[in-house]
């Protein structure tokens, strides 16, 4: 069930964003729209809410539920960027707002731009974590709990990935390819 109920949210998350920036580019009603794209991030509400009960009710946590916590994480984190991101493009496509700024390819403007979003990983991964040791904590018993220790373990490893590759963009910057001129 919680699968289902993570695709779903997903579909809705986009509805809400699609929903309310046609509502404000579209329609012209700004209003409506905030109050549509505020709605996008609610539907982590319902998810959160729904492994919470499942796992409260004597479900056992299985990959589903550490799944559920990802997403939340991911989505809190990342969330606002993704609208504002969607938004770019809407306002560009529908409204002759200015075309979407492409993120830095090369050197340190690339390098600073790894870490911001090393951060929101970060901030995912906190988020995540903190709801599986919660998840732990509550039900508080490691029979029932055993695969969330292991998405704690993977999203660990995942966060070291994600900081090693921007540490790689410091160390290693990108340059922009010089070509000959004759």
């Amino acid at each position: 069930m919680i699968v289902h109920l993570i695709i779903a949210c997903e579909i809705m998350f986009w509805v809400f964003i699609a929903a309310g920036l046609a509502a404000r580019y579209l329609l012209r009603r700004k209003t409506l729209g905030a109050a549509l794209l505020i709605c996008a991030p609610l539907v982590d509400v319902v998810l959160l809410v729904a492994t919470a009960l499942d796992l409260r009710g004597g479900g056992e946590a299985n990959f589903t539920h550490g799944l559920a916590a990802a997403y939340i994480g991911f989505s809190v984190a990342f969330g606002h960027s993704l609208i504002s991101w969607a938004d770019a493009r809407f306002a560009y496509r529908f409204a002759g707002g200015p075309a979407p700024v492409a993120p830095p390819k090369y050197g340190s403007a690339r390098a600073l731009r790894e870490w911001r979003e090393f951060g929101k990983a970060a901030i995912a991964w906190a988020i995540a974590c903190g709801l599986l040791g919660a998840a732990i904590f509550l039900v508080d018993d490691p029979a029932r709990t055993g695969a969330l220790d292991g998405w704690i373990n993977k999203l660990t490893v995942v966060l070291g990935i994600w900081g090693a590759i921007a540490l790689s963009y410091t160390v290693f910057p990108k340059r922009e390819k010089v070509t000959a001129r004759g």
